[in-house]
């Protein structure tokens, strides 16, 4: 657990304002006042919420709750505060407990108008959005009111499954088997066999076994059924920047509208480390929170999302000229609109490698997120490529691991002189002056890609390790010429010289050969 200091610490007054009377009386006309007896329940982590509840009278106890139980207070409301985070725009299951400490009377704002309420009342409004997106990242920082995934850190499906919760901005928790007793007692609780393993525990109470990602989902109540008779204005296939943009466009403007993504919302973007040259943000932002400030401000212009709802056909809906489309989804259910966006992204491309299926998601990803950060730090990281999208994975990674390789093609433009020999860089199934060489990796215990040089001084073969379960990571790389815009000095012969130094380990380097 980070050790730097928690959005509560730090944000506190605005994570929980206190309103004013005047400002109580505007938001009356958007709520109905309800009076709750001493010791009643307001909300349950894994309920259906039922949307803000501003406190007139009385006292309201907060707390968190893991899905092994354990409850912790966060705060004790009195008049003129407000219970509710960013589930509350759309009436998600909640994910704190509140009771009643004292009789208690509250102005219930159900979503859709709070959602009214958002748009209406703009100086209030943003400090009430302000609040609820900083109590979900307090949530974020702690996994409280999220499932609880039982596995090891390394297995592929335990990287899925957190990288899918971890995408969709939600609460979070893992214990490991071999070390932690709640774990073992987990297990043994519900006879899980390991090979069953990972195990997750919704707060609910039920148990899924190594489930998918649409079978998490539904079981924490991030997408539910469709209703089949409805019309949308828009459905949106694709949750990335385009996606969403689309989506807060037509939101804003009034139109029902519904986003679809078979994963996460943010698409590539959301997976960037770091973006550096966005519009409007010059000391740069992360790409998964500039992401998630789009999906909020799209929820809060009343946009429906499906997300984990993959689409899988599209066709005219029957009756000559109804102007309609249908869309199949892979839940056999259906959506009706009477516009289609399509936003699908782009597809990661492959190595062309024999073998390279059985390490992608334990060993091999395509993102350097902070979560594969965590899983090499203080290891060796090998960078394959030289993709715009993957620039910052780079810079981002050497303050974590001990040393970055980019392994690159050989036309890469780089900047030389004419008394400079054949450029010097790593080679992975590329034609080279010495014939055609491809990696090779082994299935034995210590899997080896084998990386040739071609030229130049270093003309012999290095080989990497890549071992199973996350001890080496290949990731997504980035430009050379926004390495030099980080620090890394590329001399006239297209070498790299000198390390880099960031963050508090001074071992972290990018090495460009």
């Amino acid at each position: 657990m980070s050790t730097s200091p928690s959005v509560i610490d730090t944000r506190r007054d605005q994570m929980f304002p206190v309103l004013e009377p005047f400002e109580i009386e505007r938001l009356r006309r958007f709520g109905k006042v309800r009076r709750y007896d001493a010791a009643a329940a307001l909300a349950k982590v894994g309920e259906l919420g039922i949307g803000l509840i501003l406190i007139l009278s009385g006292q309201v106890e907060i707390s968190r709750r893991d899905g092994l139980g354990h409850s912790t207070q966060i705060v004790t409301y009195g008049p003129g505060s407000f219970m509710g985070e960013l589930a509350q725009l759309s009436g998600r299951p909640t994910l704190i407990d509140a009771y009643a400490r004292t009789p208690a009377e509250a102005l219930i704002i159900s979503p859709d108008q709070l959602r009214a309420l958002l748009i209406a009342e703009a100086e209030l409004g943003e400090r009430i959005m302000r609040a609820l997106i900083l109590r979900r990242v307090g949530l974020l920082e702690t996994g409280a009111g999220g499932p609880v995934i039982v596995g090891r850190a390394g297995n592929g499906d335990v990287l899925r499954l957190e990288g899918f919760l971890r995408r969709n901005g939600h609460p979070r928790q893992r214990l490991d088997p071999d070390t932690d007793p709640e774990a073992k007692a987990l297990i043994e609780r519900f006879h899980v066999d390991p090979g069953e393993l990972p195990i997750v525990l919704c707060p609910g109470g039920e148990l899924l076994r190594n489930p998918s990602e649409n079978e998490l989902a539904r079981c924490i109540g991030l997408v539910g059924p469709i209703d089949p008779n409805r019309v949308y204005d828009v459905a949106i296939v694709g949750a990335g920047p385009a996606g969403l943009a689309t989506a807060v466009y037509a939101g804003s403007e009034g139109l029902t509208t519904l986003l679809l993504d078979c994963r996460a919302f943010g698409g590539q973007a959301g997976a960037s480390a770091r973006i550096e040259n966005y519009l409007g943000f010059p000391t740069g932002i992360t790409g998964m929170a500039l992401m998630a400030r789009a999906y909020n401000q799209a929820r809060k212009f009343g946009v429906e999302t499906a997300i984990p709802d993959e689409v899988i056909g599209l066709e005219a809906a029957s009756g000559s000229g109804s102007g309609r489309f249908v869309l199949k989804l892979a839940t056999n259910e259906r959506v009706i609109a009477r516009s289609v966006v399509i936003a699908s992204g782009a597809r990661y491309r492959q190595l062309a490698v024999d073998g390279l299926e059985s390490f992608e998601a334990a060993s091999v990803h395509y993102w350097a997120s902070p979560l594969e950060a965590k899983l090499c730090a203080g290891q060796e990281v090998a960078l394959v490529g030289a993709g715009n999208s993957a620039g910052q994975a780079a810079v981002y990674l050497a303050s974590q691991v001990s040393k970055v390789w980019l392994l690159v093609r050989e036309h890469v433009a780089l900047p030389r002189r004419p008394h400079c020999g054949p450029l010097e860089c790593g080679g992975v199934g590329e034609d080279h002056h010495h014939g055609r060489r491809r990696p090779r990796w082994d299935a034995g215990s210590n899997p080896v890609a084998t990386r040739y040089w071609r030229g130049g001084a270093s003309s012999n073969p290095t080989s990497v390790p890549v071992h199973r379960g996350g001890s080496q990571h290949g990731l997504a790389l980035r430009l050379r010429r926004s390495l030099g815009r980080q620090g890394i000095r590329i001399d006239g012969c297209g070498r790299g010289r000198g390390p880099i130094l960031s963050g508090d380990k001074p071992g972290g380097r990018v090495c460009y050969r």
